[in-house]
């Protein structure tokens, strides 16, 4: 089965605009949040869009826009596709799509009546419609469509596509995950069931927790054949290993607080790469800070790795950035993939008060050298309302 590489990385996050900025603010213990929520501040739709092509996407397409526009240009197919066009895919996570969009359309029907909505409204709501515009704007031919499993779409959009490389259904696949949801009745919903931090703070595993602290962004990544990867003589950051999926069947939006369905997802992922547990130096956990993810999250890595759990540097890159929702994985692969390059544990920001039975290594505030003597192989959690569970194992060059 053909190995599948990665070869292009690009990010926009609350810690700013680029993957690089992503790894390197996270790393130094910087956050991105302010206000109790995690806007994407720095990101001017213009800088890569035209007025005209902007106003014909929704916030959460121009983002995925701008993520995989910084991806490809890392892959060095910025002048042209390494590959028949026919063969390269786009796969794009979301967990709600153009929620923007519903609630502008929406007002607008309100208030003027159904001939004043946008013939657009339509085409910028979809929640296909950020791997499309990727297709649109890249030429992109081969297998094109948009995953929306909550919380774990991004992190099934990057284990699906490297399931199409390894079975020949494309050579390259460009993937990742995109959510643009600061909208009113996203924060008054996810308020109403009580998932939002009322203090607006992100504390991951922490006693404190009270919540998640509501984010933006995407996390885009060039999957490529290895072979044909290296034959054009590609930068390659590093390998999916190895991917899980399953489903807690437990409840509507909470987790199995036993974290069976997790605990398989890791054992899944692991089977997939031929890997033990001993053989991960590094996770980053789905660590959202509600007080169920946190614990059924915690139970899950021990009922995977036994007495291994306890000696695994486990982190947190939403008490930095907050929760992306699905754009989650996409951005958490980006930056696991890169903390294992620079073999590097980030830190779990804003822990400071341990709690009974959450005993695991969460690499608290500062960030701390991976163990030199182990191959830099990291493991990437994201779970989602519905009992979605998914896992990707990644290994970085060694350099």
């Amino acid at each position: 089965m053909r190995d599948v590489v990665i070869t292009g990385l690009g990010a926009v996050t609350p810690l700013g605009v680029g993957a690089r900025t992503l790894h390197e603010r996270w790393t130094a213990g910087a956050s991105g949040l302010e206000g109790g929520e995690g806007a994407c501040s720095e990101f001017v739709p213009t800088d890569v869009l035209s007025r005209k092509e902007a106003r014909r996407a929704d916030r959460f397409t121009q983002l995925a826009i701008a993520a995989a526009d910084e991806a490809l240009r890392d892959a060095g197919w910025d002048e042209e596709l390494p590959y028949d066009p026919d063969l390269i895919g786009s796969v794009v996570g979301t967990g709600i799509g153009g929620i923007g969009t519903i609630e502008d359309n929406h007002g607008v029907l309100r208030d003027d009546g159904p001939r004043a909505v946008s013939p657009l409204a339509v085409p910028l709501m979809m929640g296909n419609a950020g791997a499309a515009a990727l297709s649109l704007r890249h030429g992109l031919q081969g297998p094109v469509f948009g995953v929306m499993s909550a919380c774990a779409a991004g992190t099934h959009a990057i284990g699906t596509a490297a399931r199409m490389i390894q079975h020949g259904d494309a050579d390259a696949v460009v993937t990742g995950g995109s959510e643009a949801a600061l909208t009113p009745l996203t924060r008054a919903a996810f308020a109403s069931m009580s998932a939002l931090s009322p203090t607006g703070n992100s504390r991951p595993f922490d006693a404190r927790r009270d919540g998640f602290v509501l984010a933006e962004g995407a996390g885009v990544l060039v999957l490529e054949d290895g072979e044909k990867a290296r034959a054009r003589g590609a930068k390659i950051y590093g390998t999916v290993r190895g991917y899980g999926a399953t489903g807690d069947a437990h409840h509507l939006t909470a987790p199995d607080e036993a974290g069976r369905g997790g605990a398989k997802a890791i054992k899944m992922a692991l089977r997939d790469a031929d890997l033990a547990p001993e053989d991960i130096a590094y996770v980053n956990a789905h660590g959202t800070g509600t007080p169920l993810n946190d614990r059924a999250e915690t139970a899950a890595l021990k009922l995977a790795f036994g007495d291994l759990a306890t000696k695994v540097p486990v982190s947190s890159t939403k008490s930095a950035t907050g929760h992306l929702l699905g754009a989650a994985g996409a951005i958490e692969a980006v930056a696991t993939i890169l903390a294992l390059r620079d073999r590097i544990a980030p830190p779990t920001l804003h822990w400071e008060q341990a709690e009974e039975g959450l005993d695991l290594d969460y690499v608290p505030n500062t960030a701390r050298p991976l163990d030199g003597d182990r191959a830099p192989i990291g493991l990437s959690n994201s779970f989602g309302f519905g009992g979605h569970n998914a896992t990707l194992i990644l290994e970085a060059t060694a350099t």
